[in-house]
């Protein structure tokens, strides 16, 4: 895999700082957290008419069919301006849905995903089972006018936002993906903010109507997944990056004893550590990214649990960092050092934690 950018990726990398550095500036970041929950239709149109929704959406099905390559390209420049529309659960539904799911429930969905006009979240995680897979208490039901699905969802990633969500259920003693609608009868969202400005929800379903798109949910899950936490590896990576510029700027605009505070040797070290835990995250999003083509399932997931074991330790040692070399003023909401270590803690427990990818990790090596 070549991840030297192309000229249509570079174009599309400059076009995406561009619009974030003139459409997605701090104050409106802020505003956008507030004003409309972390997620802003306009902003969302405008990501869609770039591309950026249908990146991996087969070309057939009204996406551009670019690669894990193009996506880390497009999450790098999301991640360094902190973008918090639900780009990267868009990213997982469409994996599934082009992998798995009957081409009339594609022909119906993906062109809508690509464009922009439906927003996907995945609802998988209930309280009882933690980050597995493998297992939900949800219950899917057959009936005569198709499936209805009866249990509750939480944490759902942007679930507030979605106007539908891929549902993990028990269907017949195994795991099955389904599709739920935001009006079916019977659904009740209850959507709540999150430390890092985004937001969650949790779903409960009452005999809600749903439209089988896998029977075999665990594959479907897993696979999905992973395209999401390569995608989120290349979004901590950008933001990494960008909050070492913030920090540089910092502490070369402030002065102690007369001197710029990035005229001290032990801050130029830390900043200096900074870079290479960036550098090293940087690379394991390429890694991840590499990953996904591997025809192996158990090379893809110890290449995937690897990347986002080092990110998200690299995530927090960058933030963490950040915090303490803009001293006292690091603590307070008045700048945006604060958002981004917020994004990059938040980094270790979205989409799997620590514990959960060490332990695939070391069952990929040994299969």
């Amino acid at each position: 895999m070549d991840f030297t950018y192309s000229e249509e990726q570079q174009m599309l990398a400059d076009s995406l700082r561009r619009f974030v550095a003139s459409e997605y500036t701090f104050e409106m970041r802020r505003r956008n957290a507030r004003e409309h929950g972390s997620f802003d239709r306009h902003i969302w149109a405008a990501l869609a008419e770039m591309g950026v929704t249908g990146l991996t959406v087969p070309a057939e099905r009204g996406g551009f069919g670019e690669g894990p390559a193009s996506q880390v390209v497009v999450q790098r420049e999301l991640g360094r301006a902190l973008v918090q529309e639900p780009v990267i659960p868009g990213v997982i539904a469409a994996t599934i849905l082009a992998q798995y799911a009957p081409a009339a429930l594609q022909a119906a969905w993906l062109p809508a995903l690509a464009s922009g006009e439906t927003v996907f979240a995945m609802a998988y995680l209930e309280p009882a089972t933690r980050y597995r897979t493998d297992t939900a208490a949800t219950i899917a039901r057959q009936t005569a006018d198709g499936y209805v699905l009866h249990g509750a969802k939480s944490a759902v990633w942007h679930g507030a936002a979605a106007d539908a969500w891929l549902v993990s259920a028990q269907l017949d003693g195994a795991l099955a993906l389904f599709l739920v609608q935001r009006d079916a009868p019977g659904l009740t969202v209850s959507g709540y903010p999150t430390i890092d400005r985004l937001s969650g929800a949790d779903l409960k379903l009452d005999n809600v109507p749903a439209t089988l798109v896998t029977a075999n949910g665990r594959d479907a899950l897993e696979l999905g997944l992973d395209h999401g936490i390569a995608a989120q590896c290349a979004a901590a990576a950008g933001a990494m990056e960008r909050l070492i510029e913030i920090t540089a700027e910092y502490l070369g605009a402030r002065k102690q004893f007369g001197k710029p505070l990035a005229s001290f040797q032990a801050l130029q070290h830390r900043v200096a550590e900074m870079l290479m835990q960036k550098e090293l995250a940087l690379s394991m999003a390429y890694v991840a990214a590499q990953g996904l083509d591997a025809t192996d399932a158990a090379e893809r997931r110890r290449k995937v649990s690897a990347a986002k074991v080092v990110t998200a330790k690299a995530a927090r040692f960058v933030g963490q960092q950040a915090v303490q070399l803009h001293g006292g003023m690091g603590m307070t909401d008045e700048l945006e050092v604060g958002d981004y270590f917020k994004a990059l803690t938040m980094v270790d427990v979205l989409l799997g934690d620590t514990d959960l990818h060490m332990e695939r990790y070391t069952l990929a090596m040994a299969a």
